[in-house]
């Protein structure tokens, strides 16, 4: 009979020779309609530059609608953190969470296979990534 569950050290051993980088994903969605959101954005994208500088924030935006032509407030960041708990104590600390504007979930995410490419221009200082 085939395990229903793997466990964290079972997908490690599994993943042997990737990459096997833990971070946390936040999804964060709307509690009150959109003009909460609205309020609260220059708040949260001020802590979300903050969290960035300080090398907490690896990835962050909204989501779009499956149409890709509207967003209803939600969005999902990805953040580095030592635990789960420090990871919520770190989403709870985001403005828009604060207000009550949005709610958020924290699920753990093992990062094991991608690529970024990224181009810098020494004699100009231009980055660009795609």
């Amino acid at each position: 009979m085939e395990a229903k569950r793997v466990t964290r050290e079972q997908a490690f051993e599994a993943s042997k020779g990737m990459l096997r980088k833990q971070f946390y994903v936040i999804f964060s969605k709307p509690t009150a309609g959109f003009g909460p959101v609205m309020a609260s954005l220059p708040a949260h994208l001020e802590h979300q530059c903050k969290i960035e500088r300080e090398g907490i924030l690896v990835a962050a935006g909204p989501n779009w609608t499956d149409d890709e032509h509207y967003w209803d407030g939600d969005g999902m960041f990805v953040i580095r953190a030592s635990s789960i708990e420090h990871a919520r104590d770190l989403a709870a600390t985001d403005p828009m969470h604060q207000s009550g504007a949005r709610s958020f979930t924290v699920r753990p995410w093992l990062v094991n296979e991608g690529r970024l490419n990224l181009k810098i221009d020494f004699s100009t200082g231009k980055v660009a990534f795609d």
